[in-house]
């Protein structure tokens, strides 16, 4: 092992125990206290239920990393990255192709690699605490899917991304961050009609009460907007959410249908009106803006290492191949991009806050708002008592009992 192979595992091995002492950290914060927000909503037995599953998916989350971990070093050490590489070259075809079968045996041997642990969390934990609603013919065509729409998808960027910097032209990083914007912005285009309904059957909301209400909320707000969709995500689980999706006059909103049976009509509405908040205070568009200084850092970044001979070096391969720099890249960011991350999440919880606000003072009933925050975390067993250092570096969303602390806040000072 050199020097620079020494340095690439500290980088691995410390954003490991980073997460790994925010996990436990997490599981050290539990209370047997049942919080008085929660008298009524919780009972001992559901409450207890609910610890137990962040147990189970924390230690499970531990025993994972830690697998991919040591199996990342292994393949490293042993040459592994070298031995694709060697494979990919000996097809004699040309560096694009070449790169495209280097990356795509790696991507398809991590995914191969993750199956157990996907029916393992699927089908045992899942399974145990009442969500999963998955057989493994649904579980295997989906993965077929995901490959299938992986592959095109990333094959097409790779292959960009690659033409650009084995022609090394003065600006390749801003052509390459150009094309991956384009990329970005074409999926997120297409993505509600052609690649969400492989998954999941989005049919329009039925005429009602519901329908009703939140039409005159969106009216009432000037929210033009595709429209009104249930989605069956009953399929594959008992959880419950909603979302926003799409671009422009194709914007569109999606309520699961788990959730439509768990909540009122003014529930449901405020949680519409909170999706709304977020456009129209601008935290879509500011959420895709800060991605791409993202990507544009890490293009601007890749040239200055993508040719040293040391960064081949540390993974133990005897080339140069562009195709294995941008790889090897990938791992020497890890750092730069955990950073980015917890920046990235303080922003969100952040319009999460401001988003909850937003549907307080448009819809005008808070009560309604906190009703439905408390079911969903119930509904879907969530931790009521996040460490901090848990909810600084991962959380997208603040933790619910602060949520409704600011609920109450800005519905009394109105």
């Amino acid at each position: 092992m050199n020097i620079y192979t020494f340095i690439i595992f500290s980088f691995i091995v410390a954003v490991y125990f980073v997460q790994t002492i925010a996990d436990l950290l997490n599981i050290k914060n539990l209370s047997i206290n049942i919080p008085s927000e929660f008298e009524g909503y919780y009972d001992k037995e559901k409450y207890a239920k609910s610890q137990k599953y962040l147990k189970a998916n924390t230690k499970f989350s531990i025993f994972s990393s830690t697998f991919f971990l040591i199996v990342q070093i292994i393949f490293i050490i042993s040459g592994g990255f070298n031995y694709v590489n060697t494979v990919a070259i000996s097809f004699g075809l040309g560096p694009i192709l070449t790169g495209l079968i280097f990356a795509g045996t790696l991507f398809f041997a991590f995914e191969i690699l993750k199956i157990p642990f996907s029916i393992y969390s699927i089908f045992i934990i899942e399974e145990k605490f009442g969500f999963n609603r998955m057989n493994i013919k649904t579980f295997l065509v989906d993965l077929l899917k995901s490959w299938i729409v992986a592959t095109i998808i990333g094959s097409a960027i790779f292959s960009a991304i690659l033409w650009l910097f084995t022609n090394a032209y003065k600006y390749t990083w801003l052509y390459a961050f150009i094309t991956i914007v384009i990329f970005e912005l074409f999926i997120t285009f297409i993505a509600p009609t052609v690649i969400m309904p492989l998954f999941n059957k989005y049919t329009p909301l039925e005429k009602g009460e519901l329908k009703d209400s939140i039409e005159r909320y969106a009216k009432k707000e000037n929210f033009k907007m595709k429209g009104l969709f249930k989605m069956d995500g009953s399929k594959r689980s008992m959880k419950s959410n909603a979302f926003f999706t799409g671009i422009g006059k194709f914007r569109r909103i999606v309520l699961f249908d788990t959730l439509i049976q768990k909540h009122s009509v003014d529930e449901l509405t405020s949680i519409l009106a909170h999706e709304m908040g977020h456009f129209k205070l601008g935290h879509i568009l500011k959420h895709m803006i800060s991605s791409f200084v993202s990507v544009l850092i890490m293009l601007f970044t890749l040239p200055f290492f993508i040719n040293e001979v040391w960064l081949y070096d540390a993974f133990l391969v005897n080339t140069q191949p562009v195709h294995a720099g941008i790889i090897f890249f990938s791992f020497l960011y890890e750092p730069i991009s955990l950073i980015i991350s917890i920046i990235s999440s303080y922003f969100s919880r952040k319009h999460e806050y401001e988003a909850d606000a937003y549907a307080v003072k448009t819809y005008g009933k808070p009560e309604s708002m906190i009703n439905a925050l408390k079911k969903l975390s119930v509904d879907n067993l969530s931790n009521l008592y996040p460490h901090k250092f848990k909810v600084f570096l991962e959380y997208s969303h603040p933790p619910v009992l602060e949520r409704i602390k600011a609920i109450n806040k800005t519905s009394t000072s109105k």
